[in-house]
């Protein structure tokens, strides 16, 4: 199929999906602080009539239901090479727990890279299903998150993480 997009209505809002023939290319919410460029969209579609985004709503419903944990869909981000290893390692921060953008940092390289972590987890195109919400400063506190804060905090609330739970208890 082509590059194309569609609005996905979902419990947290309506969300800008993408997608060619690789998968889903990304996942925006309204206000994104990288919305993808308009040029780059693809024709617009039904998210009804498209089976991946389909498969997306009925996976995303799961997860906000607190019925998943783990999403099964094709990926195509566009990045760069250091871009694609901060969003690998990002997939692989399990449920319900976070992660320091300094650890990442280090994991790749060393601390000196924490700025440019910082901005391959802001450009991450396709928030939850990659989990750049689960990337915390290092005193856990809720740092930028493209699509909001409060968002952010209510992702991770969903999770469990403990966090998230930590800060509601002072």
């Amino acid at each position: 199929m082509p590059r194309r997009h569609a609005t996905l209505t979902t419990g947290i809002g309506d969300l800008l999906v993408v997608a060619d023939d690789g998968g889903l290319a990304g996942l925006y919410f309204p206000g994104h602080w990288h919305p993808p460029a308009p040029e780059s969209l693809g024709i617009v579609v039904d998210a009804a009539d498209d089976p991946l985004f389909r498969r997306l709503g009925v996976e995303l419903d799961e997860y906000l239901a607190g019925r998943r944990i783990r999403f099964d869909l094709p990926l195509a981000p566009t990045g760069d090479e250091f871009q694609h290893a901060v969003w690998g390692m990002l997939r692989e921060v399990p449920f319900g727990e976070t992660v320091a953008y300094g650890e990442l940092a280090d994991r790749l390289g060393g601390r000196n890279l924490a700025r440019r972590v910082g901005g391959a987890v802001g450009r991450n195109p396709i928030s939850i299903i990659v989990p750049c919400h689960r990337v915390v400063g290092a005193d856990g506190s809720l740092t930028g998150y493209a699509g909001g804060l409060e968002r952010k905090r209510r992702l991770l609330e969903l999770e469990g993480a403990e966090v998230v739970a930590q800060r509601r208890l002072f």
